[in-house]
């Protein structure tokens, strides 16, 4: 989402995996241990690639990079009101060099809270737009009268909604031709992305 709302790279621009990246001297492989080859950055999303995801996080930049983790709402709590709720953790300042923004670009660099996970992901295909979840809708009254009502609130525009299209279109082919094939349904549109951290 972000190389693409920043401009850094197009979905038929090229990149070969040859099976890792070297970052600072660490050796950080694809889970294909031969690499996917020459592929498409579109095909680097469907195949789950890491050094693809490296690359991507590179052109980015480190800092814009982190600047996009905590606008789509990784590091705070969502304000769903859920009791007990967590911030996850992200790296400090300080400590997030470039072989920590290199595993961040393909996950497994934060740990995030599944509410955190699915409100990102809501607001990458909805438009760009990140929005307050909440669990209850309402509560009613005995007497029918609504005693509480959540309305949808935004909190920021993280995307643009062209940028939120082509998300969509990438994770429908992740699922339509890519690692989370077994998701697929005839008939359905169904958009995922698959993940080992």
């Amino acid at each position: 989402s972000a190389a693409l709302e920043e401009d850094v790279v197009s979905l038929d621009d090229h990149f070969y995996d040859g099976g890792f990246s070297l970052v600072e001297g660490a050796r950080l492989r694809c889970w294909k241990r031969e690499g996917h080859k020459d592929q498409t950055f579109l095909e680097v999303v469907e195949n789950s690639c890491n050094p693809g995801f490296i690359e991507l996080g590179q052109r980015v930049g480190r800092d814009k990079l982190m600047d996009y983790i905590r606008a789509f709402g990784f590091g705070e709590k969502t304000g769903s009101g859920i009791a007990g709720e967590a911030k996850g953790i992200l790296f400090r300042e300080e400590n997030f060099g470039p072989v920590e923004a290199a595993t961040t670009a393909f996950g497994q660099g934060v740990s995030v809270t599944p509410i955190q996970q699915v409100t990102a992901i809501s607001a990458a295909i909805n438009g760009g737009q990140l929005m307050t979840p909440y669990i209850v809708d309402r509560i009613e009254k005995s007497d029918g009268e609504n005693e509480l009502e959540h309305e949808p609130t935004l909190k920021r525009q993280v995307l643009s909604e062209t940028t939120s299209a082509q998300v969509r279109q990438v994770l429908e082919s992740v699922v339509a031709n890519g690692s989370g094939r077994q998701a697929y349904r005839e008939g359905l549109r169904i958009g995922g992305k698959t993940g080992t951290a």
